[in-house]
C-alpha cells in the first residue's frame, strides 16, 4: 500500500506549458512584371478573354514567322466587350493590340468616345511609339468639345509626345466642328492648346486659338456671370 503511495516525479505535469509555435516563412505574391494592376469592378468576360488571346497569338506568330499573320476580326463581340479588351490590351501595354482593337470599335460602333483616342495616345507615347499617335488622330473624323477632360488630355499627349502634325490637326478638327463660331471651350482647353503650339513654334496659330477659340469662352463666362 504504502509503495502504491510512493512519489513518481516523473509522473508530474509540468508546470510550463509546451509551445506549439510554428513558424511560417511569408510568401509575398504580386504581378511579375510591371503592368499596373485590374481596376476595382472591371470583370472580363469569356468573349473578351478569348479575343484578347486570340489577338496575342496571332501577334505570337507573326514574330515568329517571316509571313505577317493578319490580326482576327473582333466583329463579332458586343460594345461592352471590345470595351473591356481595349482596356486591358492598354494595362499591359499592348498597344498595337489596343489600336487594332480600337479600330473596330470605329467601324462596328461609330463616333467612339474622344476619351478611348486620348488613353491609347497616352499609351503609345509612354511606350515611344510616337510615330503611331500621327496616324491614330489622321483617322479622327471629327471632334466633339463635350467632354473637355478628355480633350485635354488628347491635346497634353500629343504634345507630349512632340507630334507637332496632330496638334495643328486637332486645332483644324476643333474648328471645324464650330469651336470658336458657334461652339464654346473651356478657357483651360484654350490654354493647353495655346501653349503647345507655341512650343512648336505655331505662333500664329496659337494666336489665331486665343483669339477665336479663348473669345468666345470669355463672352459666353461673361454670360453667366451677369445672369
Amino acid at each position: 500500500m504504502a509503495a502504491s503511495l510512493r512519489f513518481n516525479p516523473t509522473s508530474t505535469p509540468s508546470l510550463c506549458p509546451i509551445s506549439t509555435y510554428k513558424s511560417f516563412t511569408p510568401v509575398l505574391c504580386g504581378p511579375r512584371d510591371n503592368r499596373g494592376p485590374l481596376v476595382k469592378g472591371r470583370i472580363l468576360s469569356t468573349e473578351a478573354i478569348q479575343a484578347i488571346q486570340s489577338l496575342k497569338r496571332a501577334q505570337r506568330n507573326s514574330s515568329s514567322t517571316a509571313t505577317v499573320t493578319p490580326l482576327p476580326s473582333l466583329s463579332r463581340l458586343i460594345k461592352s466587350d471590345l470595351l473591356a479588351a481595349l482596356r486591358e490590351l492598354l494595362r499591359q501595354d499592348q498597344c498595337a493590340l489596343a489600336v487594332h482593337v480600337l479600330s473596330t470599335v470605329r467601324s462596328e460602333y461609330p463616333p467612339p468616345d474622344l476619351s478611348l483616342y486620348a488613353d491609347v495616345v497616352v499609351a503609345l507615347a509612354r511606350n515611344h511609339l510616337k510615330d503611331e499617335i500621327d496616324g491614330l488622330i489622321e483617322e479622327i473624323g471629327s471632334i466633339e468639345c463635350d467632354d473637355e477632360k478628355a480633350l485635354v488630355r488628347l491635346i497634353k499627349g500629343v504634345i507630349g509626345a512632340g507630334r507637332k502634325e496632330s496638334a495643328v490637326r486637332i486645332c483644324g478638327l476643333m474648328k471645324e466642328n464650330g469651336v470658336g463660331s458657334r461652339k464654346r471651350v473651356g478657357e483651360y482647353v484654350v490654354k493647353v492648346l495655346s501653349k503647345g503650339l507655341r512650343r512648336f513654334g505655331e505662333v500664329d496659330l496659337a494666336l489665331e486659338v486665343e483669339r477665336e477659340f479663348g473669345e468666345l469662352s470669355r463672352v459666353n463666362s461673361d454670360k453667366l456671370t451677369i445672369y
